[in-house]
C-alpha cells in the first residue's frame, strides 16, 4: 500500500470509529509506530483529526455541533465566565482557548481591560475584534469545522512564542485521578467535574484552579481537593425578575 493510500484508509478508520489507537494501526497496516505518527501528525496539520496521545479522534467526535453545545448549561457558563473575569488585571496577557465557556470568557472581560489576547477561537476573535483597547492575537492554521478552532503545527508554534499571564482552557472533564483530560485556569461546568475524556492533557498539580458553577457536589468538589486541585466556584446566578 502506498503512504498515500494508507493515510487515506487511515483518515476513513478515524471517521468510522471515531477514535483510533496508533499500535492498533501499525499492526493493521503492517508498518512501524513511528510511521503511522507521522502519518497521524501529517493528517493533523491539515486538520482532518484530532491527534491525542496514543492515537487521533475524529474532528467530529465532539460533545456536538458548537451551536447546539453553546445553549448546554448557558446559566452555569456564563457564572463561570463571569467569574474567570474577575481574575484578570487590566493589562494581562491572556490566552482564551477553544469551546463555548471560553468565548463566555471573551465577551464578560471588563472594559477596563486593555491588555493581550492570545487565541486559536475564530469565534472568541470575532467577539473581540470591536474592541480596539485590547491587542488581539488569532493564531494561524487549519480552521476545525464545528467550532471554528485553529489547529496544526502552525498553531503550536504561535503560542510556544509568548509568555502569557493567565491561561483559559475549556475541558472535556476533570478527574481526580485522571487528572485535566481536554496550566492555568481551567473551565469546567458542573457536568465535567469527575467525567473523563479521551485526551488526558496533565495531571491536576500543573492547573492553577478549576472554575465552576455552584451546583458542583460536594464529593466531587473533595475528591479534587485531596488530589490537590483548587476548586473555585462561581456564585448561584440570581433569578430574573417578572415584570
Amino acid at each position: 500500500m502506498l503512504p498515500t493510500q494508507r493515510r487515506q484508509a487511515i483518515l476513513a478508520e478515524v471517521r468510522q470509529a471515531k477514535a483510533v489507537s496508533a499500535d492498533e494501526l501499525a499492526r493493521r497496516f503492517g508498518v512501524s509506530l513511528e510511521t503511522i505518527r507521522r502519518d497521524l501528525r501529517g493528517l493533523r496539520d491539515r486538520g482532518l483529526l484530532e491527534r491525542v496521545y496514543g492515537g487521533a479522534l475524529s474532528v467530529r467526535s465532539t460533545e456536538g455541533t458548537f451551536a447546539a453545545r453553546s445553549t448546554l448549561h448557558s446559566d452555569r457558563k456564563l457564572a463561570i465566565a463571569r467569574l474567570a473575569a474577575t481574575l484578570v488585571g487590566p493589562e494581562d496577557t491572556i490566552v482564551i482557548d477553544v469551546g463555548t465557556t471560553a468565548l463566555e470568557v471573551a465577551r464578560a472581560l471588563p472594559a477596563s481591560f486593555r491588555g493581550r489576547v492570545l487565541t486559536n477561537s475564530v469565534p472568541a476573535a470575532m467577539e473581540l475584534a470591536a474592541r480596539e483597547e485590547i491587542e488581539l492575537l488569532l493564531c494561524g492554521g487549519q480552521v476545525r469545522p464545528g467550532d471554528a478552532a485553529c489547529s496544526g503545527a502552525h498553531a503550536e508554534s504561535f503560542f510556544a512564542e509568548f509568555y502569557a499571564d493567565k491561561a483559559f482552557l475549556g475541558s472535556g472533564g476533570v478527574h481526580a485521578e485522571a487528572g485535566h483530560s481536554t496550566a492555568s485556569y481551567v473551565l469546567a461546568d458542573s457536568s465535567k467535574l469527575g467525567a473523563i475524556a479521551v485526551h488526558r492533557v496533565c495531571p491536576l498539580s500543573r492547573v492553577t484552579a478549576v472554575l465552576t458553577d455552584h451546583e458542583a457536589s460536594a464529593e466531587i468538589a473533595g475528591a479534587l481537593a485531596r488530589a490537590g486541585c483548587t476548586l473555585m466556584q462561581a456564585s448561584e446566578p440570581a433569578l430574573s425578575q417578572a415584570g
